[in-house]
């Protein structure tokens, strides 16, 4: 069996790529490297089954053979990402995901769209279920990646019922583990990086604002079982265990041992207040839950960042 990923090189594309070697496919990793790192398929590159491609998948996509599987990871996602990267957001949100479902049309594959929790925006119901539409501002700074989602939700919905595609769509609230960017901007990797820095670690806002962090093996679990589950509608996975801002930065200074100040910066425009997932259909057709409490979870994190930190420095 052989699946083509898109954003293969990314953090959760990478961790996709060892899956599903793990489960004896054959991958061909597509990606234009605009956030995603070749040092996270280095160890890949040796593999008989796995291929990389720098491609940008806004452009048509050629892929010579069969393919079993087609999943559509590409995307900035962190906010500093797709913020710089507004139109490019956009674009692998629309033109990148019609041409990974025409892909997988042509190929008569399983598609799989890796989509978001901004779908719901700064929500007014907590925690979100899938029934919930969104509260989502389509002009304001965030709304390039809330909007590129949600069309593609709608998009591999159309190629379902019009084409009758084989489809499925997760929703991959806050995730984070090896192979985060030092830089990428979002609240682990931030924290993490000040801490062992011993620089300041900035909380925006006044920290009230609440996340659920998932463990990325928990993830990847939860998205091999929808993956394999014959559901068609859109998914939540996450870790339902909800903290706020100000303690986890609390938490990951604590795990560094560092004595650095939190101090706050206003809090960007259209943030989403609360996000947590209600994964009790993930429970129900999945038989899924999280198993990674944050302790450990954040300990394993800590243990890469603090390595990569010192290759880091060593190479300077």
């Amino acid at each position: 069996m052989r699946a083509v990923i898109t954003g293969g090189a990314g953090f959760l594309g990478s961790h996709l790529c060892d899956l599903m070697i793990e489960k004896g496919w054959g991958i061909l990793c597509l990606d234009n490297l605009a956030t995603g790192s070749e040092a996270n398929i280095a160890h890949l590159r040796e593999n008989p089954r796995f291929e990389f491609k720098r491609h940008d998948v806004t452009k048509h996509i050629e892929v010579p053979g069969a393919v079993d599987a087609v999943f559509h990871f590409a995307s900035p996602a962190s906010p500093p990402d797709y913020l710089k990267l507004p139109i490019q957001t956009l674009k692998v949100g629309s033109l990148g995901t019609h041409n990974c479902l025409g892909l997988a049309l042509a190929k008569k594959a399983k598609f799989f769209m890796a989509s978001t929790s901004e779908c719901y925006g700064d929500p007014d119901v907590s925690p979100q279920p899938e029934s919930y539409w969104g509260h989502v501002n389509q002009v304001g700074p965030r709304g390039v990646y809330d909007e590129a989602k949600r069309f593609s939700e709608a998009l591999t919905m159309a190629y379902h019922r019009y084409h009758g595609l084989d489809t499925r769509i997760v929703r991959i609230f806050n995730t984070y583990g090896p192979r985060m960017r030092l830089n990428d901007g979002r609240a682990l990797p931030n924290f993490l990086y000040q801490a062992l820095a011993g620089e300041p670690i900035t909380v925006y806002g006044d920290g009230s604002q609440t996340r659920s962090f998932c463990y990325v093996s928990d993830l990847l679990d939860g998205i091999y079982r929808l993956f394999e589950s014959n559901e068609h509608d859109p998914v939540n996975i996450g870790n339902p265990h909800e903290i706020t801002i100000h303690e986890f930065a609390e938490r990951v200074r604590a795990l560094v041992g560092a004595n650095v100040p939190i101090v706050f910066h206003p809090l960007p425009q259209d943030d989403p207040k609360q996000r947590c997932p209600d994964i009790s259909k993930a429970k129900r057709i999945l038989h899924w839950e999280p198993q990674v409490d944050l302790a450990e979870g954040l300990r394993r994190t800590y243990d890469y960042f603090r390595k990569k930190l010192a290759e880091s420095n060593q190479a300077r």
